[in-house]
């Protein structure tokens, strides 16, 4: 009768051990999210040292390179040198309406 007990009690200990083990807050399921939340942070933070390094590059040669400050400024800027004429197109195309049409058939 005592090792019935015994057996039964181990049994129980046994399943509320494998229930903590596999669900618990420090289980194998929590490991497993802390994983890929672990894997998604250092791809970020991957991305955010390179996107660092080219500011800092950018940074350099805005400080130190005249050609690429003038590129820079002329781009970004809008600016122009005197006697200069400055056209900004709004990406889009006027197509007559049957050239569009004449695409929609093919």
């Amino acid at each position: 009768m005592a090792r019935r007990f015994l057996l039964g009690v181990l049994i129980v200990v046994n399943v509320v051990l494998l229930f903590r083990l596999i669900w618990s807050e420090h289980g194998i399921i929590a490991y497993m999210n802390m994983r890929n939340r672990s894997v998604k942070l250092q791809d970020q933070l991957r991305d955010v040292d390179a996107r660092s390094l080219e500011l800092s590059n950018e940074i350099r040669r805005l400080k130190s390179d005249r050609a690429y400050q003038e590129k820079v400024v002329r781009e970004r800027m809008n600016y122009v040198k005197e006697n200069e004429v400055l056209y900004i197109f709004s990406g889009k195309i006027d197509v007559p309406q049957g050239a569009v049409d004449d695409e929609k058939k093919d």
